[in-house]
């Protein structure tokens, strides 16, 4: 079998990290300047940060749905060429 690895270029990795720091601080600094009390600005930036942290687990929870799904696949793959081997050389 042959295998393909895939990886990201380290320009792309840069673009997304950065992409996601100012996205942010930019976020952030904005809840930070507006003309409302210390409390709203502490819930909205609560809810900001609850929103990234969820949106990092939904992606991590899909990621590892999808690895594990392509494992048991690799798995049932193997089981039944094995099985056709032998069923072939019999």
């Amino acid at each position: 079998m042959d295998t393909i690895n895939l990886q990201d270029t380290a320009a792309w990795r840069f673009q997304v990290v950065a992409a996601f720091a100012i996205a942010l601080a930019l976020t952030s600094g904005g809840v930070l300047y507006l003309p409302v009390s210390i409390w709203i600005k502490g819930y909205l930036l609560m809810g900001v940060y609850f929103t990234v942290s969820s949106g990092f687990a939904l992606a991590k929870t899909l990621r590892d749905a999808y690895e594990s799904h392509r494992i048991v696949t690799k798995i049932s793959e193997a089981k039944t060429e094995k099985m056709l081997r032998e069923l072939a050389q019999s």
